[in-house]
């Protein structure tokens, strides 16, 4: 039976996805119904009010001409996604800031951000960061899977020639690029990091770390989900995990093999642990939807009040839910913000 208090708390909320891939470089429309698990007319049939939009670039080889192609595409993407939302009508809008983001729901608009995945994309040249942020990026997410120039990756690639490390966690670019990144306003993504890097950059940081997609290992033991040592380290600086809707982040696979499937419940269970060690204020949500996200009950943004139903019935109230979905993400933008000024 619906719960009525859980709906007029997901309606009152800002609910920001911070995390969900965008299909290149065929991309249809988001203005219309599509394929994808996220497009705007699901994000308004499920009440979700904010995407962080990813320009996601799969790590190829440490060459000039791969950053190189890196690079168009990345920034490619920016401008695709920045055009999804800025000259649009009026139900929506660009946001490249928490005060515009909370304007835009304050309108009744839909707010559209956009990030980096992979650093990869910046080969070794810093100034592109600072273009990044230009086009309107919020976090560039340090790695993907395969170690870079910047850091070493949780999942190394074999096929791409790589060891179990590269750098024993963060390259000196990486510490430079980091140390960019807090000049520009630019959210430090850890996602993807292998654990010395994760460390390494909480303590690298000027402002808090985010890792914006990842799961908590003390559920789950995978290479991409966070130990209770790197989420206390995640407190120690102020920093945020974003829980993600990954079912093989959340669930161990089938004992017979096969996919792993998971629920609204299994993904509460990491929330509830995260915030059980770190507290409410370092915890937060994201689907990685449209790169591997999606749950039986969670399946795309049409849904998405299934989650604030779940949080509500385990006794997380409103200020609680609005943390989660939004509160404790736009913290660490305005810190990103003021440590820039």
């Amino acid at each position: 039976m619906p719960d009525p208090e859980a709906a007029r708390i997901h309606a009152a909320t800002l609910t920001l996805d911070t995390h969900v891939d965008i299909p290149w470089p065929d991309t249809p429309d988001p203005a219309g119904d599509t394929q994808r698990r996220v497009d705007f007319p699901k994000m308004r049939r499920g009440g979700l009010g904010a995407v962080v939009f990813i320009a996601y670039l799969p790590q190829g080889p440490l060459t000039a001409e791969g950053h190189a192609g890196a690079a168009a595409r990345a920034e490619a993407m920016l401008r695709h996604i920045r055009a999804t939302g800025e000259g649009a009508p009026a139900d929506r809008a660009f946001c490249a800031d928490a005060p515009a983001t909370e304007a835009a729901k304050a309108s009744g608009r839909l707010a559209v951000l956009s990030a980096v995945e992979n650093g990869y994309a910046m080969g070794e040249d810093l100034s592109r960061l600072a273009l990044w942020k230009s086009l309107g990026a919020i976090y560039v997410t340090l790695t993907h899977n395969g170690h870079n120039l910047l850091s070493d990756s949780a999942i190394p690639r074999k096929d791409l020639g790589d060891g179990p490390t590269r750098h024993g966690g963060l390259s000196a670019l990486g510490r430079a690029a980091i140390a960019e990144m807090n000049r520009v306003g630019l959210l430090v993504d850890v996602s993807h990091a292998s654990r010395d890097a994760m460390l390494q950059a909480a303590e690298a940081s000027r402002t808090p770390i985010v890792a914006t997609h990842a799961c908590c290992r003390a559920l789950r033991d995978h290479p991409r989900n966070l130990d209770d040592a790197q989420l206390d380290a995640l407190k120690a600086v102020a920093g945020l995990v974003q829980i993600t809707a990954v079912p093989a982040f959340l669930r161990d696979p089938p004992a017979g093999g096969g996919n792993t499937q998971a629920s609204v419940a299994d993904y509460v269970d990491h929330v509830d642990h995260a915030v059980r060690r770190i507290g409410i204020e370092h915890v937060g949500l994201s689907s990685d939807f449209d790169g591997g996200g999606g749950l039986s009950d969670w399946p795309d943004a049409a849904r998405s009040r299934a989650v604030t139903a779940e949080l509500h019935r385990r006794g997380y109230g409103a200020r609680e839910i609005g943390l989660l979905w939004s509160g404790n993400f736009l913290r660490l933008m305005r810190l990103a913000a003021l440590a820039a000024r």
